[in-house]
């Protein structure tokens, strides 16, 4: 015949119970064994992730970082040089045209690649139908999934002088055809647009996702206040939105001071160097003249710039972000 514990005594029972269960008995062990097991096979799913990141990323940089203190053309044996090629580095006024023409791209593309995207992520939260903002949202991120040499090729004849589509549409308001590609001026606007257009998008959903973070509850408050329009975007929604904008311009700098694929398609650095950028100089140092010392030392100042920038941003972003 059974018998039914009350409810009241179920907690004591269960304490009884666990206190006869010793370490070292045959469950508690089993325990310990699943446990083990466990962890051993988390760290067979990592070691493809932790092998890769050390072939593919740790030992590269470690061996950049040396080679920049080493003459080296792959054909004869490494020469330490120790601090040459940085000098040489500094000393060379293409290297230093190329890191100005960087610095100028970033502040024109990251200025503009995050206030078109901010201008249209607040448009697309705006009341619209469901159905339209999710269009709108893909058509934007889709240029990021493109292939930037193919967008650059595409672009290169769009922005042809003599029969690019850019110049048949300015013929047709009277506008003589526009030298863009042939020009430093035109050159560098080209690089710079092809390249917002084609990475806004990723800007654009850390906006729309820093919009959609904000309570609902802020703008009517901000409503009963007074503010309306414009007013409130810039005292409600940029605050608010402004660890989603150090996000964003982190990552826009960090990608803007690496530029490659879009000058060097479009225009090759040219015309003279108004478009060379660091990357192309690496680029060019390493696999056209095989000085890879050299390559290497541009890279490693090229990376302690980055990291500085950087730096600079978080450290500044305590007087200017704030946290809800």
């Amino acid at each position: 015949m059974s018998t039914t514990i009350p409810r009241r005594d179920r907690p004591k029972q269960a304490a009884k119970a666990a206190k006869a269960v010793k370490p070292g008995t045959p469950a508690t062990a089993h325990t310990a064994s699943g446990r083990h097991s466990q962890r051993w096979l988390a760290w067979i799913f990592l070691a493809p992730t932790i092998v890769g990141m050390g072939l593919f990323t740790l030992v590269p940089i470690a061996a950049s970082v040396v080679l920049a203190f080493f003459r080296w053309d792959i054909i004869s044996a490494p020469t330490f040089v120790g601090f040459d090629n940085f000098a040489e580095v500094v000393q060379d006024p293409t290297v230093r045209v190329s890191f100005l023409n960087t610095i100028v791209f970033v502040i024109v593309a990251v200025a503009f690649q995050l206030g078109l995207a901010l201008a249209l992520a607040v448009m697309v939260q705006e009341k619209m139908p469901a159905w339209l903002r999710t269009f709108f949202r893909s058509a934007f991120f889709f240029p990021l999934i493109l292939s930037a040499a193919s967008v650059s090729i595409f672009m290169r004849y769009l922005f042809n002088e003599q029969f690019g589509v850019v110049n048949w549409f300015l013929s047709l308001a009277g506008i003589p055809a526009v030298p863009w590609l042939t020009t430093p001026g035109g050159s560098a606007a080209v690089v710079i647009l092809v390249y917002v257009w084609q990475n806004f998008g990723f800007s654009f959903l850390l906006f729309i996702g820093g919009l959609a973070s904000i309570p609902v509850e802020t703008y009517e408050a901000a409503s009963l206040d007074g503010a309306t329009g414009w007013r409130k975007h810039v005292y409600v929604t940029l605050p608010l939105l402004s660890p989603t904008t150090l996000l964003a311009s982190v990552m826009a700098i960090i990608s803007a001071l690496q530029v490659f694929d879009q000058p060097y398609v479009l225009t090759r650095g040219g015309p003279g160097d108004s478009t060379r950028t660091a990357v192309m100089v690496i680029f060019e140092s390493a696999f056209q003249r095989l000085e890879f010392g050299e390559a290497s030392a541009i890279g490693v100042i090229l990376t302690l710039i980055i990291m500085a920038i950087t730096a600079a941003q978080f450290r500044l972003s305590k007087r200017f972000v704030f946290y809800q």
